[in-house]
């Protein structure tokens, strides 16, 4: 009986973090409300062993569009490449935001609560001609009415492949 109380212990700090953990924290964080209007934002990719393998800046413009905020996403990458990700977000009526954008498999669910945003969803990934599709467990923290940083995990049949790292900043 004792062993199967430490086995349930060490299982429970196993698990991470949830959404609601943060239900108190402040300022709350509506994603309608922070993207919508222009936003930068400057991050990285570090691969699995933390290596810095990517730099990049994106440029955003968020607009309301048939009850959905249509967020327009131009990253430029410090190698001189280009992309471009429209995302579509709505709040839906089980309380969830839900996404979709040319990019991602299917659709991105996310819950927010407090000061953060969790998202989870299968994004597309082009690596030197092929497409893998890869998990992404994305956490948002809003800082204040104009900074939020983000982090997410990037895994592939749960073996970990690295951290994007991003920090959003409105204009005043």
């Amino acid at each position: 009986m004792r062993r199967l109380a430490c086995l349930a212990l060490l299982l429970a700090g196993c698990a991470g973090p949830r959404v609601e953990d943060y239900a108190a924290a402040q300022p709350i964080f509506d994603p309608a409300q922070f993207f919508l209007g222009k936003t930068q934002a400057w991050g990285m990719f570090q691969d699995r062993q933390g290596r810095l393998a990517k730099r990049f800046s994106v440029e955003m413009d968020g607009r309301l569009q048939d009850g959905e905020l249509v967020l327009d996403e131009r990253f430029l990458y410090a190698d001189g490449s280009r992309q471009r990700r429209v995302w579509r977000l709505r709040h839906g009526s089980d309380r969830l935001w839900h996404c979709l954008a040319g990019d991602v498999a299917g659709e991105a669910r996310g819950a927010a609560a407090g000061n953060a945003l969790h998202w989870r969803y299968q994004l597309r990934l082009p690596v030197d001609g092929n497409e893998y599709l890869v998990d992404m467990d994305d956490w948002m923290f809003l800082i204040d009415k104009r900074s939020m940083l983000n982090r997410a995990s990037m895994s592939k049949l749960g073996l970990g492949l690295g951290e994007v790292t991003l920090f959003f900043r409105k204009p005043e």
